[in-house]
Formats: C-alpha cells, sequence, structure tokens
C-alpha cells in the first residue's frame, strides 16, 4: 500500500511479499534499464531501492543517475536520485525508496558503471472471511493486554 492510500476494507487483508532481488549496471555501454512487471488483478508490485554505488573501473567524474516514472495523470517524470563521485561519494544508501513500476533508471552524465540495487515486492489484497476477522481481533485483544503502560520520568531532586 502505497503513502497516502486508503487502507483495505475490514473484510480484506493486505500481504506484502518479497519476490526478488533485482540490480542493474548502468554505464557508458549501457545507458538506461527499465524495470517492467506482468500486471496482476489484485496485486499491486513496489519496487524498493536500497543502494547505488559506482563500480569496479568508475572513473572520478560525476555520474548523475535519473529515475524515471509516470505520475498519476500518466505524464512522463524525471528525477535525478545520485550525483556519484569515485573521489567523494561513490555510494549512496536510500532506505527502500519505493516506486511502482514501470521504472527506467538513466545515467543522465558520466560514464559509470553504477550498480542500482533494490528488492522487488507484490502487494496482495485478499478477502477474510468472518471468522478469521473475529479470530485477528481476539488476538490482538490479548497482544493489547499484555503490553504494559509508559511510565513519566520521575524528576531528580537537587540537579538544576
Amino acid at each position: 500500500m502505497e503513502f497516502g492510500e486508503a487502507a483495505p476494507h475490514p473484510s480484506q487483508s493486505c500481504t506484502l511479499t518479497p519476490l526478488s532481488l533485482p540490480g542493474c549496471e548502468l554505464s557508458g555501454h549501457t545507458r538506461s534499464f527499465t524495470f517492467k512487471v506482468e500486471e496482476e488483478d489484485d496485486a499491486e508490485h513496489v519496487l524498493a531501492l536500497t543502494m547505488l554505488c559506482l563500480t569496479e573501473g568508475a572513473k572520478d567524474e560525476c555520474n548523475v543517475v535519473e529515475v524515471v516514472a509516470r505520475s498519476h495523470d500518466h505524464q512522463e517524470i524525471a528525477v535525478p536520485v545520485a550525483n556519484l563521485r569515485l573521489s567523494c561519494q561513490p555510494m549512496l544508501s536510500l532506505d527502500d525508496f519505493q516506486l511502482q513500476p514501470p521504472v527506467t533508471f538513466r545515467l543522465k552524465s558520466g560514464s559509470g558503471p553504477v550498480r542500482i540495487t533494490g528488492r522487488h515486492q507484490i502487494v496482495t489484497v485478499s478477502s477474510v472471511s468472518e471468522e478469521e476477522e473475529s479470530e485477528e481481533e481476539g488476538s490482538e485483544e490479548n497482544e493489547e493486554a499484555e503490553l504494559c503502560p509508559i511510565l513519566p520520568a520521575k524528576k531528580q531532586r537537587g540537579r538544576p
């Protein structure tokens, strides 16, 4: 589920399934790579980028990598996500930066090679029966009962 999207109906559940660890390398020979998926009726695909790094053979030059995707009204949007240079920033952690395929990665400037790694996940929405739903609610209530309350910190006297 994307940030800002409505939560699923109470009779539905979401499952986030890791599918694969995709990666690609951009260079002077391969300046772009497009990550596509086959559309499924009840699934949403998420590509979570983890890292961009210069690999062996990279020159000390600016290597700008941009992501090209489509907006909600199907307009192409190109956004630079990294400016890597061997002498000062050879790698960049993207902390699971999430995109929805299809997505194109382009080496806008520089000769690379730049390695891009990420994780492809599938979010499926499935209907939950009333019996399963009541079991889930019961287990949630038990979990809540086991939690200890958070108490305020005690003030120490004699310290400014």
